[in-house]
């Protein structure tokens, strides 16, 4: 089997290469290119996991970033055990050829738990005084101690958030150079996610994000130059591209002024309570799941839904068999974006009602995506002695609320989960010369791309 590095570099589009990528350019030119048809929604859990296992989420079960465990009567964001993955992963074939075969997985999702031979993900530390500290889990567990020695400490707060740097993927690239040198894996997959941040932040604005697709175009040579000089083969795809958009639609509030929604007062607070709820939505990015407890309501809420500002389409049960959604984590109903709108988890009609996790970079806590934890309120005149004083209480051990992240959805400017019209907004697939690759694929041939690269 031939070594091969698959390198996911998120939001990387047609529509992004060019001056500001002059490294990717050129070395995508000198390759064949394909556009991936991605799969819906196209977030980063869906579209990984059709990578992984050649099939779709209504084999896979992976409907989005997260869903409503119907057992639990709760909505779960960003899990991480690969348990939750319901079909054979790439490596679990390869293996089964070649029991010489090894895989590294360097940060790609669901990596947990998993069958791969090497593993390193976040997975921040969580004391009982309430600290959340950076740190990540690996397999085996002895490599988070070698790689943090070597690497320090894995920068969690520049990997999402309002401080999110080019820090974290550099990161991860180093981790991947170090895993490589001490192990050799047959297939090393790395995720580098830097351009997934100012993108939703800005949109497409180059005047605003030239400076990020210059830091990933130098990280990418680095990493593509290191594995190519040791004679491994490289395949670069993306997972979606982002697109401008300037309309948040808040489906739960549409919910809750109809009174579907229960929530539940926590010290003057509200909070979501899916579980006795008569309708809610799930939201994430561009796609929402919209579970109806009371079934006698589906016809109407999908009727609401269908002349609601903002979406464009409403999948009923025949409607997800179309897009391989049937599956039981999905939604009563699959709702759709337009090409300018995105989809909130707002839920309160009262901003000083709103949850405490509403303010603070809370992604677990959250019954739904929010890109507006990208974004330092505004409001916060001085914000490093707002900051600081918070982290000077972290440090001396008390507790303390980061409540540092607005309540306003409008400064989301680029957002992703939706089809796209054109492919310059589509993910891409990047091989070596001479294979015969079609112009435009599916996104569960990717798996089948992947395994012919290794095998040939």
């Amino acid at each position: 089997m031939k070594k091969t590095v698959v390198l996911d570099i998120v939001a990387l589009s047609s529509r992004v290469i060019g001056e500001h990528t002059p490294f990717l350019k050129q070395w995508i030119d000198s390759k064949q290119k394909a556009i991936v048809e991605p799969v819906l929604p196209a977030v980063t859990c869906s579209a990984q996991s059709v990578y992984l296992t050649g099939k779709w989420p209504t084999e896979n079960g992976i409907v989005g970033n997260g869903w409503y465990f119907q057992d639990e009567c709760e909505i779960k964001f960003w899990r991480q055990s690969n348990k939750l993955v319901q079909t054979e992963k790439i490596w679990d074939i390869l293996r089964k050829e070649n029991p010489d075969f090894t895989v590294a997985n360097l940060f790609w999702w669901y990596n947990m738990y998993s069958t791969a031979d090497y593993a390193v993900t976040p997975r921040p530390l969580y004391p009982a005084d309430g600290r959340k500290l950076p740190d990540c889990h690996t397999q085996p567990m002895g490599l988070r101690d070698r790689l943090q020695s070597e690497l320090g400490q894995f920068p969690l707060f520049t990997f999402w958030g309002p401080n999110t740097t080019i820090e974290s993927s550099k990161w991860i690239a180093e981790a991947a150079k170090k895993v490589e040198e001490w192990y050799q894996p047959t297939l090393n997959l790395i995720y580098i996610p830097h351009l997934d941040y100012n993108l939703q932040k800005y949109g497409i604005d180059f005047s605003k994000i030239s400076k990020d697709l210059r830091e990933v175009d130098d990280l990418a040579k680095d990493l593509i130059t290191f594995f190519e000089n040791r004679g491994i083969q490289v395949i670069l795809l993306s997972e979606y591209g982002i697109t401008s958009v300037n309309r948040p639609v808040h489906l739960n509030r549409i919910f809750k002024e109809k009174g579907w929604i229960q929530v539940k007062n926590e010290l003057g607070l509200e909070t979501l309570d899916a579980g006795t709820s008569a309708v809610f939505a799930v939201a994430d990015h561009q796609v929402a799941h919209v579970h109806v407890n009371d079934p006698s309501k589906l016809a109407e809420v999908k009727a609401l839904l269908e002349k609601t500002p903002g979406v464009e389409k409403v999948l009923d049960a025949e409607g997800k068999k179309d897009y391989h959604l049937d599956h039981e984590r999905s939604g009563d109903l699959v709702v759709i974006a337009d090409a300018d709108s995105w989809f909130t988890y707002y839920f309160w009609l009262d901003d000083s009602k709103a949850p405490d996790y509403a303010r603070c970079v809370d992604i677990h806590r959250k019954p739904g995506y929010d890109p507006v934890e990208l974004v330092l309120d505004p409001a916060i005149k001085i914000p490093i002695l707002k900051i600081g004083a918070k982290v000077l209480k972290k440090k001396l051990g008390f507790r303390y609320l980061m409540d540092v992240i607005p309540l306003d959805a409008t400064l989301v400017k680029g957002a992703h989960g939706r089809i796209p019209e054109s492919d310059l907004d589509k993910p891409i697939f990047v091989s070596a010369k001479g294979e015969d690759l079609d112009q435009k694929i599916e996104a569960i041939t990717v798996f089948d791309l992947i395994i012919k690269a290794i095998k040939d």
